[in-house]
């Protein structure tokens, strides 16, 4: 019977039924979020929020990381391959760099000491650990990323070995 409603629901909907799920799911989220942001009274400040950083990422943001990926590959081609069957590397510099760059735009004006004032005002401490911290977030993404690449690296080659011994063994034979 799931398999047939499986069937079913893929065929109209055009993807799978737990994606479907997991949109409804999102919306409802956001439709929270968008009504406690209504009944506190903040919408348009949040409106006027979400439309410029919308604009800002799509105008601005978009472009330069366009550039840095472009760049990041093209380090990648100048450099001849370790060995054919290499896992490639690209998104292990990616995801860190990526998690990197959106905690610094949602905390850059910590990080920067941009509003050391106020927030010293608002709550009583310095923002002089956030750069500190954030340097160390990024090198532990970097460095569990790197970690990572190795360990496919590793079973990339191992596998390879493999192969060519079965090969071999069935070359004798």
């Amino acid at each position: 019977m799931w398999h047939y409603l499986h069937r079913r629901v893929a065929a109209h909907y055009g993807a799978d039924p737990l994606h479907l799920l997991a949109l409804i799911a999102c919306f409802a989220l956001a439709g929270y979020a968008a009504s406690r942001v209504v009944v506190a009274g903040v919408w348009v400040g949040f409106l006027i929020w979400f439309v410029g950083a919308a604009i800002f990422h799509d105008l601005v943001l978009l472009p330069l990381y366009a550039v840095a990926d472009v760049a990041t590959r093209s380090v990648g081609r100048r450099r001849p391959a370790g060995g054919a069957g290499r896992p490639p590397w690209i998104n292990h510099v990616r995801v860190p760099m990526g998690l990197s760059g959106l905690l610094l735009l949602v905390w850059f004006p910590l990080i920067l000491r941009g509003s050391q004032h106020e927030y010293r005002k608002a709550v009583g401490l310095d923002t002089s650990p956030y750069l500190g911290h954030w340097l160390l977030v990024t090198g532990v993404l970097f460095a569990g990323s790197a970690l990572a690449y190795a360990v496919r690296v590793r079973r990339t080659s191992r596998r390879a070995r493999r192969r060519a011994d079965l090969t071999n063994q069935r070359t004798r034979r």
